[in-house]
């Protein structure tokens, strides 16, 4: 296929790319080296369930999300407005008071954080809420001491949650990120479409031109405006956009970009004969004995997500551990038995997903300016979340910054 542009990585930033450019005319070819479309936004189906590609979510307040995508068409399913965490030995939980005020009330008063530190956090909220981007940079640590919140809430609230959205337990990713995605948590849900995060991918790429994705087609290089295919096709354009993850771009850009830090996971399946507590919710680690940071119940929340009377449970591991998948998988089952019981020796392990660029590490001045160029030279351009931030919206943007600098070039 003859194109203006080639776009390297069906991911979302790639299909966004794509997407505004077919919006203004301009003709493309993504060029995939997977066998399907979504990046690290996939979804494969396992004995009957759904197994994201590491435990995630969709934000329905995400700004660019609510632009392109249609989400009645995504089937969102939203998990609670609350937040569970397991501390001395039982589960406790925090709720929103317009969404459940007995339990608000009932947790203002629980051993999670004094008072003081309750109200401090309402006040971040507050501020955050209205002017999420007000404040100076810092670490995301050194945004909570100084907001008020005492190092007990931190270490059992804060830091195994964020931890489990940063994934890094230093709290050291930038204090402009984090009100950012605090911002967007009070302003709309976390959910699931019920066919996975697979279905976003999908519903981009059904919108884009036919035959303008290609995949099994991994790239070896780029010289000028020239691809070279793993194949030893060369392929010529008016200009390639480069939509892959942090490190690969940089890779392929030829040191062109700074070096992009990454923050790895691991998450661990299993089928369930019932869920292993009540609550549509993440359960975060308050104790921070490890090796789980959270454990959600996809199913509970979509239940397209595992076949009729069966749950699937997702067990998040912050970093790349060492050990091997049994020897982690022990480690994972003796901590969340201590949670939920014998039970848990009978759950069936379906996959282990381990992630080391699950996303990009915005240490403090990371974010500033907070869109990073995608113009690298005349014809070679650059998006993907290490362009903007590390989230959907992130990619989804950088990818239609990408697409806008394109056209204005061409």
């Amino acid at each position: 296929m003859d194109a203006d542009v080639h776009i390297i990585g069906a991911g979302l930033a790639g299909l966004c790319c794509g997407r505004e450019l077919a919006r203004r005319g301009i003709s493309f070819q993504i060029l995939e080296a997977s066998d399907g479309v979504g990046g690290r936004v996939r979804t494969d189906t396992v004995d009957g369930f759904r197994l994201d590609r590491g435990l995630q979510n969709y934000l329905s307040s995400y700004p660019e999300g609510q632009r392109v995508l249609d989400h009645a068409a995504l089937d969102l399913r939203p998990f609670d407005r609350a937040l569970d965490v397991w501390f001395g030995g039982k589960i406790r939980r925090l709720a929103a008071p317009t969404d459940e005020p007995l339990t608000a009330l009932k947790s203002a008063f629980g051993p999670i954080g004094t008072l003081a530190d309750k109200l401090a956090a309402a006040r971040l909220a507050g501020a955050v809420r209205g002017e999420p981007d007000a404040a100076a940079d810092g670490t995301t640590l050194d945004y909570l001491r100084a907001a008020g919140i005492g190092e007990r809430m931190i270490d059992r609230l804060f830091r195994p949650f964020l931890s489990a959205v940063f994934l890094e337990r230093e709290l050291s990713t930038s204090a402009r990120f984090f009100r950012f995605v605090f911002h967007l948590f009070g302003e709309g849900r976390p959910s699931l479409p019920n066919g996975g995060m697979q279905a976003i991918p999908d519903q981009l790429a059904a919108a884009l031109p036919p035959d303008s994705v290609r995949l099994n087609t991994p790239v070896a290089g780029i010289v000028d405006t020239a691809v070279s295919l793993a194949s030893g096709e060369r392929l010529t354009a008016k200009a390639v956009v480069i939509a892959t993850d942090g490190p690969a771009a940089v890779s392929l850009c030829g040191g062109a970009l700074p070096p992009v830090g990454s923050n790895a996971t691991v998450t661990l399946y299993y089928a369930a004969a019932a869920p292993p507590w009540v609550g549509r919710t993440l359960l975060v680690d308050g104790d921070g004995r490890g090796p789980v940071t959270a454990v959600a119940v996809p199913s509970a929340v979509a239940p397209g997500y595992a076949p009729a009377g069966q749950a699937l449970v997702a067990a998040s591991v912050v970093g790349m551990p060492a050990d091997g998948d049994e020897e982690l998988d022990r480690a994972c089952r003796e901590q969340l038995a201590g949670w939920f019981g014998p039970a848990v020796g009978g759950w069936r392990r379906l996959r282990v997903d381990r992630i080391r660029h699950a996303l990009p590490h915005h240490p403090a001045g990371a974010l500033t300016p907070w869109e990073r160029p995608v113009r690298v030279r005349a014809g070679l351009y650059v998006c993907g979340d290490h362009r903007d931030n590390g989230s959907i919206n992130g990619a989804m943007t950088s990818g239609r910054r990408a697409a806008e600098a394109v056209a204005a070039d061409l």
